[in-house]
């Protein structure tokens, strides 16, 4: 099973600004790939202003992809209009929140609502984690991939950090209770990042429009060296278990090649 994963596309209303070319391009990537993912995670921040009429342009972009798609809320949008206009996917929903599960072949995926309105950071209030216990209580020998707009743990960027998740700890300590959760994707940081996290993998995902880089040296700023935009591809196999890589989404596709004998073999 392949999954890929876009995050914070921010796409506005207008279908030609750079927002929107990035997410049609990002678009273009996956299904140029030489296998074409089995299902597509968006980890929030899917328009910039939550509006009807983006999402609206959202759904339009994302229309050529011929697998499910599935998205989480971020700080950016608007849960009301989010589920207006796109509507709950999975089932096992929670109430009033944008969370669900989708069984996909081996793997249980559950989608995290982290919207806090009129905030930019991120929050799980005790409803949406104890939804979360019992989905990962209910499905024990099930390896889950737990997708999610705000990172839930420290990303040694202080700006960034500081509209993170609240209370990450919380969420933690509930994942070290269950050994069945293979990863955690996020989005939020627009830099691909991978981390320990409650006995787990986390992993950040790339932005669409642009990869940040941060400057290591100062933490205390935001200060990034924009590079380019990507995405992440989870790859599953019974042997291997989830295997992640980045790839990059560049103008035109580049030939892959045999590297046993160095010549290209799909262009």
């Amino acid at each position: 099973m392949l999954i890929a994963q876009l995050s914070d596309p921010h796409v506005m209303a207008e279908p030609d600004d750079q927002a929107a070319h990035a997410l049609r391009r990002a678009v273009s990537h996956l299904l140029e790939l030489p296998v074409l993912p089995d299902l597509v995670l968006i980890t929030g921040d899917c328009t910039e202003h939550g509006e009807v009429a983006e999402y609206e342009t959202f759904r339009t972009l994302i229309q050529p992809l011929p697998m499910p798609v599935y998205v989480v809320p971020g700080n950016h949008d608007q849960r009301a209009a989010m589920l207006s206009a796109l509507g709950r996917p999975g089932t096992l929903g929670l109430e009033g929140f944008m969370q669900y599960v989708v069984e996909a072949g081996p793997l249980r995926l559950i989608g995290l609502d982290t919207h806090l309105p009129g905030q930019d950071a991120g929050e799980l209030c005790a409803a949406r984690l104890d939804w979360l216990e019992d989905r990962l209580t209910e499905a024990p020998g099930r390896p889950c991939v737990i997708f999610m707009h705000h990172p839930p743990a420290r990303s040694s960027l202080n700006v960034m950090d500081g509209i993170g998740l609240r209370d990450p700890q919380a969420f933690e300590a509930l994942l070290a209770r269950h050994s069945n959760v293979e990863r955690v994707l996020t989005g939020h940081l627009h830099m691909a990042m991978t981390r320990r996290c409650g006995g787990t993998l986390l992993m950040t995902a790339p932005g669409t429009q642009h990869t940040w880089l941060p400057d290591l040296g100062h933490p205390e700023r935001l200060s990034v060296q924009l590079q380019a935009p990507a995405c992440l591809l989870h790859s599953w196999t019974p042997d291997a278990g989830l295997v992640s890589f980045t790839s990059v989404i560049a103008d035109r596709t580049s030939p892959m090649l045999d590297l046993h004998d160095g010549t290209a073999w799909r262009s």
